[in-house]
């Protein structure tokens, strides 16, 4: 899927929502700037919360309760390992009864559960993204990217 606008690629994710259901895990993989918070932005609206959903940065994980289901905003990047997640008992989080939106899961590969959904962003110029979506480990099946 190639997104124009960081409104498309909110766009994109609020339509991904719509196949999301308790206990999805979606890695979110991209360079800084690739578009990663703009495409939470748009699941957090497609899960009907209406809370501004602020890149994570500064914190490991922001929680968003109001939607249809639970959304826990991820973002690994200052972990220096996964004992860190287990200790503050955010592992609970993957798989549970929301929808789990890890960026930077490279930072912790070893907390990255067996069935998820990698979402790969790439920024093709200041607003145009490239995103490609990857099931692992049986990851519930996903309409076409057309479709979406």
């Amino acid at each position: 899927m190639i997104t124009h606008s960081p409104l498309e690629t909110r766009r994109f994710g609020s339509r991904l929502a719509q196949s999301l259901r308790a206990g999805d895990v979606l890695l979110l993989e991209g360079d800084l700037g690739a578009g990663k918070s703009e495409l939470t932005r748009g699941i957090a609206a497609g899960l009907g919360i209406d809370d501004p959903v602020p890149s994570p940065s500064f914190t490991i994980l922001n929680v968003y309760e109001s939607g249809r289901v639970p959304l826990y905003h991820f973002d690994w990047y200052r972990l220096r390992e996964a004992e860190e997640l287990y200790e503050l008992g955010m592992d609970e989080y993957l798989g549970g009864d929301g929808i789990a939106v890890v960026e930077w899961p490279s930072r912790c590969p070893e907390a990255v559960p067996p069935t998820c959904l990698i979402i790969r962003l790439a920024a093709l110029d200041e607003n145009t993204r490239d995103i490609r979506l990857q099931p692992v480990g049986g990851f519930h099946s996903m309409p076409e990217t057309e479709e979406i």
